[in-house]
């Protein structure tokens, strides 16, 4: 059996196919023993610190919610209440918060800095966001996919829009680990990480997916299964606003380039969206939409993942016999 105990989360370098379909599944039975209602608390004890030196509104909150649902306690540490903030290295800063909890959640700008702390820690460390990568978003995304279709081996997803950010990244690793073909439409110069993309192709070639790169937004969603945007002004980024909406206004996601894709299509976005710019309201708010089913199952995810992570193979044994417990009890009457 796949144990991830103890396993940091960085990128999804960290993992092969079989454990990201662990986490999947995990999520599923987790979800499973929710909607029964039954009572699972395998965290009870534990605690998840979440540092935060980005704003954040679903990494926060679906952490924190996540930890507190399986029996743990989670503690926000905002960067300007740490010493951080007064020059302590991140490699301190996790050798100590290793000794007071069980995990440690890190939302920051640098992905050098999510290195350094896990380099140092001796507890596991999930990257909930970086400038190169979000793992986490990604995890959710593509479990969105598996709930929707069924499968994700062979799908074709469209990326439309900056290809040179932190959710493309994950989301060509990703699909290029669970044999998704995965098509981006970029301009020049928006392309991403020429290192991410060496790293899916080459991927690519073992799962037998494929990963294309263009600037052509109509070629990369024609009978797409989804089509996914992100902001053109990423955090970080605003003093180049107005050049990236004029670079990239050519590649809003409307009704008539959604139109290109399969008629089931679905519609993804990491969200917050910026309405009017790479996505209208109309596909945004309409029948192909799933971005808040999306959102929703960053919950779900995590709560699998911090079990694998904190509890691994014990967390699958207390699962499966909650599950097992359900399938042979009688029926009542």
């Amino acid at each position: 059996m796949l144990g991830l105990k103890g396993r940091h989360l960085l990128s999804f370098q960290d993992y092969n196919k079989s454990e990201l379909m662990l986490i999947f599944e995990t999520t599923r039975g987790l979800e499973r023993i929710a909607a029964k209602g039954k009572t699972f608390r395998p965290m009870r004890g534990k605690v998840l610190g979440m540092v935060f030196l980005k704003n954040s509104t679903r990494t926060r909150v679906s952490f924190e919610t996540a930890i507190y649902q399986l029996g743990g306690h989670g503690i926000c540490l905002r960067g300007e209440e740490l010493h951080l903030a007064r020059g302590e290295t991140m490699g301190d800063t996790a050798r100590v918060l290793s000794a007071y909890l069980d995990a440690i959640m890190v939302r920051t700008h640098n992905h050098w800095e999510l290195e350094e702390m896990t380099s140092q820690a001796r507890i596991p460390v999930i990257n909930g966001l970086t400038d190169k990568y979000h793992p986490c978003q990604a995890l959710a995304d593509f479990y969105t996919l598996l709930v929707k279709k069924g499968r994700l081996e062979g799908l074709k997803l469209a990326y439309v829009g900056d290809g040179n950010n932190n959710v493309t990244h994950s989301l060509l690793l990703g699909a290029a680990k669970l044999g998704v073909n995965i098509h981006i439409a970029t301009p020049r110069g928006y392309e991403p990480d020429s290192e991410v993309m060496a790293l899916a192709q080459n991927t690519a070639r073992i799962s037998g997916s494929t990963v294309k790169l263009g600037t052509d937004p109509a070629g990369a969603v024609a009978d797409a299964d989804a089509v996914y945007t992100d902001v053109w002004v990423s955090m970080g980024r605003e003093a180049e606003g107005k050049e990236r909406l004029r670079d990239l206004a050519a590649y809003q996601v409307n009704s008539s380039l959604l139109s290109l894709a399969k008629p089931d299509v679905i519609f993804l976005h990491c969200l917050p969206a910026n309405r009017g710019q790479e996505v209208t309201d109309a596909v945004l708010d309409g029948p192909n939409s799933a971005v808040f089913v999306q959102a929703y199952n960053r919950l779900p995810v995590q709560k699998a993942l911090l079990g694998l992570l904190l509890r691994g193979e014990d967390l699958l044994e207390e699962m499966n016999s909650i599950l097992n417990q359900e399938i042979l009890s009688p029926p009542r009457g």
